[in-house]
């Protein structure tokens, strides 16, 4: 049976605290998951409160339906900077996998800079994202 994961690529460089890499990563593999979903209409419910529905429709037989049903397995790797994390994000782009990257504000740390500090790719079959991330080490 294929086995199915998402990859969280942590930059190493930062030297970031275990709290802000997990924030971090947090919001990489939320944010591929946003990403698919399609807004629909705001449903209001009063003046105050205001909710978007979000949805998206996931085939049977999918990476995607499998790590959704089943494990939710992700694995932390380290880069050793921008460039490397970016180069990663686009080799990830171009094999049309799903990937996200994020961007930190500065406000809480790296000087008021705002800072590429992580990348999400997946979920997808693992052999797919092997192909991109085989030299990297776990964190």
């Amino acid at each position: 049976m294929k086995e199915v994961k998402q990859v969280i690529i942590m930059r190493k460089d930062l030297g970031m605290t275990k709290g802000k890499m997990m924030a971090q990563a947090a919001h990489a593999s939320l944010a591929v998951i946003l990403d698919m979903m399609k807004n629909e209409p705001v449903i209001a419910i009063n003046s105050n409160i205001a909710f978007i529905k979000r949805s998206f429709i996931v085939p049977r037989n999918s990476s995607i339906n499998k790590w959704l049903e089943n494990s939710f397995t992700k694995i932390g790797l380290k880069c050793e900077s921008e460039e490397e994390l970016l180069h990663l994000y686009m080799k990830a782009k171009n094999a049309d996998l799903l990937v996200s990257k994020i961007i930190d504000s500065g406000l809480t740390h790296f000087k008021g800079i705002p800072t590429w500090t992580c990348i999400a790719i997946g979920p997808a079959w693992s052999e797919d994202i092997d192909k991109i991330t085989e030299n990297l080490s776990l964190y």
